[in-house]
């Protein structure tokens, strides 16, 4: 299975592919070269538990999503100017899963073009130009979607004045965790940024968010938190979209769709999706109501996409959703979950480096803490967990602001047998860090990154020379900026996040933001 030594594969990465395409374990990478259900095997034939796959979602390499594949290939794959079945049959399958208004699908190829197409589609659809985003969020690369992902945004940086960004809601670390009614206290931060979008003379076109917010740390939102922010931006004239690129398809057990654990009444304007949806293969869709479709051809344009909606990707597509189905995946994520949250808490009775144990079904965050009382982020706990769990042979990401977070989101084939496994593993690596000494846990962290300190990829004590950016107030969301050198981050998908720390080596902070008038 391997063409070349794990050296000469490593060297030639080196020389030709961008240093901005980060390893996971950057001091010891890991080389991959194929994979079975929720394993993946080395070069060497050895077998990892995969906790942080959500994108080989009913399990790698599956026989059904491989033959289809093959089969249709073998037949004839075009674009969608012509006539074929896969394309019907799969969006009339896909909205059966939705409400009944969300009707009309586009057919893209990456969660990033999805999003930014949502964008095109509600500021055709309103006139207006505004989107609200969470903070921490993450909506993809491109140049439209980074900018109302602030996950993406390291240091001091250039909030384009069309991006209002709220907090999000939180409820270990928010403002409003411990209100009377946090849904509604957080949900008014969404209208008070409407009301000074405003005042300034501006419109909002969108809300956007993931429907449980995963590279900003694996949050489940307060109920009343959806409905309470719909209405206000509604009343504002805008629309809502759902982000499901990481959590839909069933990963949350009870629903197909994350939106849909706020209420059965909750209905998004548009829902955008990716990831999971062709478990590797590139397919990924923007699904809205019949009006705001049609919105997109005012004026004569007409929507085009080259490879969107081709009869492989369709058939694959099709062949997710059947798997899902018949392997009663939803189920699976339902009783796996359950039970890993259940055994997650009894474990934070044990050890004090848990902080908050969250997640419905398949999307669980573990929140990791070097003080329980004071809550100070456990960075460099987190990516101690993650390089010992590499040894045990599991691997797991860590996300969030503080880089804390362990994130688990495996395929959705995950057993009973790997939940004791990692959990075996997971109380292990705790007890045998709990007694070390922090500048032990901190050093060791260190090490094993080769950075000076502790994040998943990448922290350091200062940030990096920021260049200078000349934005244009009235840039449009979808032509190019006139930034230039513009840096960015990525989530545990696709690169590397930058914390800061303290000069006195306190716990990390958040990047701060600043906003040119």
């Amino acid at each position: 299975m391997e063409d070349l030594p794990k050296e000469r594969t490593l060297e030639l990465r080196q020389k030709h592919v961008s240093a901005a395409c980060k390893l996971w374990y950057p001091s010891r990478p890991l080389k991959i070269v194929r994979a079975k259900g929720q394993y993946m095997y080395d070069e060497l034939g050895n077998e990892y538990l995969d906790c942080i796959n959500n994108v080989c979602h009913v399990g790698h390499s599956h026989p059904k999503v491989v033959k289809a594949a093959a089969d249709q290939m073998a037949l004839v794959n075009t674009n969608s100017r012509f006539l074929h079945d896969n394309l019907v049959q799969y969006a009339e399958k896909l909205t059966k899963t939705l409400p009944d208004k969300l009707s009309h699908i586009f057919i893209v190829n990456s969660g990033s073009e999805a999003n930014d197409l949502a964008i095109s589609l509600a500021q055709k659809y309103t006139k207006h130009k505004d989107v609200v985003t969470l903070d921490h969020a993450y909506h993809g690369h491109l140049q439209s979607v980074i900018a109302i992902s602030p996950y993406k945004h390291i240091g001091p940086e250039s909030k384009k004045k069309w991006v209002h960004v709220v907090e999000p809601p939180d409820m270990y670390r928010g403002t409003h965790c411990d209100a009377d009614n946090p849904g509604e206290a957080f949900a008014n931060d969404v209208k008070v940024a409407i009301d000074k979008a405003h005042a300034g003379g501006r419109k909002i076109a969108a809300f956007f968010a993931e429907s449980l917010q995963s590279c900003g740390g694996q949050l489940i939102y307060p109920p009343g938190y959806f409905r309470n922010v719909f209405r206000h931006v509604h009343e504002a004239g805008g629309i809502c979209v759902a982000d499901e690129v990481q959590v839909g398809f069933g990963r949350v057990g009870n629903h197909w769709w994350g939106f849909q654990t706020q209420g059965p009444d909750i209905v998004p304007d548009i829902v955008t999706m990716g990831k999971p949806m062709g478990n590797g293969h590139p397919i990924a869709a923007v699904v809205t109501t019949k009006e705001i479709a049609a919105s997109i051809g005012n004026g004569g344009f007409q929507y085009f996409n080259t490879y969107g909606g081709n009869p492989v990707s369709c058939a694959v597509g099709l062949a997710v959703l059947d798997i899902i189905e018949d392997d009663h995946l939803r189920d699976n994520a339902i009783l796996i979950g359950d039970y890993l949250k259940t055994e997650l808490l009894k474990l934070k009775k044990i050890h004090k480096t848990i902080g908050d144990v969250r997640g419905h079904g398949m999307f669980i965050g573990i929140e990791l803490v070097s003080n329980r009382e004071t809550k100070e982020p456990g960075g460099s706990e987190a990516t101690y967990t993650v390089e010992y769990l590499r040894d045990k042979r599991i691997l797991i990401s860590t996300e969030g602001p503080y880089g804390n977070i362990l994130k688990f989101k495996p395929p959705m084939c995950f057993s009973m047998v790997d939940a004791d496994n990692l959990l075996h593993c997971l109380d292990d690596v705790l007890t045998v860090m709990e007694a070390l000494p922090a500048s032990q846990v901190e050093s060791q962290a260190k090490a094993w990154q080769g950075f000076p300190t502790a994040h998943h990829f990448k922290a350091i004590n200062t940030l990096p020379n920021i260049p200078e950016l000349t934005l244009d107030e009235d840039d449009i969301l979808n032509q190019g900026s006139s930034s230039k050198g513009s840096p960015m981050g990525s989530s545990d998908d696709s690169g590397v996040d930058v914390v800061t720390r303290d000069n006195d080596g306190e716990a990390p902070r958040k990047r701060q933001r600043t906003e040119l008038d």
